[in-house]
């Protein structure tokens, strides 16, 4: 009997296999490197870190807790975090329990999963339409009420937020808060979650002070008297190929950087810390989880001469 060598199209199935094997292994692995990003804000205080999507499950609980070592080394003024701690498919809330590791005054705002709203392809599409066609996104009048369609799960939500408030994280629901910061104030402005139809600006008085809007979607943002808004929910585009990036760079699309072109209120959109998983496995491509951390000082850029792993530092203005 003759051996018969595998046709062409064998190899070629082959061939993709192993080539999708190697991104997909690439991608994953992506998904567990960490840039620390530093963000250079004039007025800001010193030392803030700002984190968001962190999407906790047992497949990336070791991950987070590798962000929160690496921010509690950092030893931070404030932490600001922008929303979706969870999946929406959780049955308890025991994995939050990880933020109880943060020993720092620690403010948040919900996000879309948290109320679970829009969280898969199909809704996130409905949502992001719905946004833009039954929405008023001004400063003198806000109002996302039509997307307060009953689905979003406030249940869920409360049983949530007592969860983090018990582990040191206080949750902003359309209300601000005063601190001080090395004898420098900052308002924090938390805006409820606007997928979910929650969203409702408090009246913030005029002040001097550094102002800071949280909202975790960036696309119901209005142009605040603020210094700064902060927003995630965008993973950065989670897989950011090549011609994605430059539209991102140049602003005709927001996924991640900051933007403050024609005089609007300068945003930051992070691309989070964890992603929406695929089959269980986070991925991304060209498109690194985050930590921002905001005018870093002197000890802060001390510390970060010597990274330590997953970290990687890089500048970003």
């Amino acid at each position: 009997m003759r051996f018969k060598a595998p046709g062409t199209r064998y190899v070629a199935l082959l061939v993709v296999i192993l080539m999708m094997s190697s991104v997909t292994g690439y991608m994953t692995l992506e998904a567990r490197e960490i840039d620390l990003t530093i963000l250079e804000i004039d007025g800001a205080p010193e030392g803030i870190v700002y984190i968001t999507d962190p999407h906790i499950q047992a497949t990336n609980i070791d991950h987070v807790q590798a962000v929160i070592a690496e921010i509690n080394r950092l030893e931070p003024s404030l932490v600001l975090i922008g929303g979706d701690f969870v999946t929406g498919e959780e049955e308890d809330f025991a994995l939050q329990g990880v933020w109880g590791l943060l020993d720092v005054p620690t403010y948040a705002v919900l996000g879309n999963h948290d109320y679970r709203v829009g969280t898969n392809g199909t809704t996130g599409l409905e949502r992001t339409l719905a946004t833009r066609a039954s929405t008023t996104l001004t400063t003198d009048y806000y109002d996302v009420s039509a997307l307060n369609d009953g689905s979003a799960d406030t249940a869920f939500a409360e049983e949530l937020i007592a969860t983090l408030e018990e582990n040191g994280v206080h949750v902003l629901r359309n209300e601000y808060v005063r601190i001080t910061l090395e004898d420098q104030e900052i308002v924090i402005v938390g805006v409820d979650d606007g997928w979910a139809g929650m969203a409702d600006p408090p009246a913030v008085p005029d002040t001097d002070a550094f102002t800071v809007y949280l909202i975790h979607e960036p696309s119901c943002r209005a142009d605040w008297d603020a210094d700064l808004i902060l927003s995630g929910h965008t993973h950065g585009g989670q897989f950011l190929l090549p011609v994605i990036k430059q539209l991102n760079d140049r602003g005709s699309i927001e996924l991640a950087g900051l933007f403050d072109a024609d005089g609007r209120t300068p945003t930051y959109i992070s691309r989070g810390i964890c992603s929406a998983d695929l089959a269980g496995v986070d991925l991304r491509f060209n498109c690194q989880p985050e930590i921002v951390l905001i005018n870093p000082t002197d000890e802060q850029l001390l510390a970060l001469e010597e990274p330590i792993d997953p970290i990687r530092v890089i500048n970003k203005t």
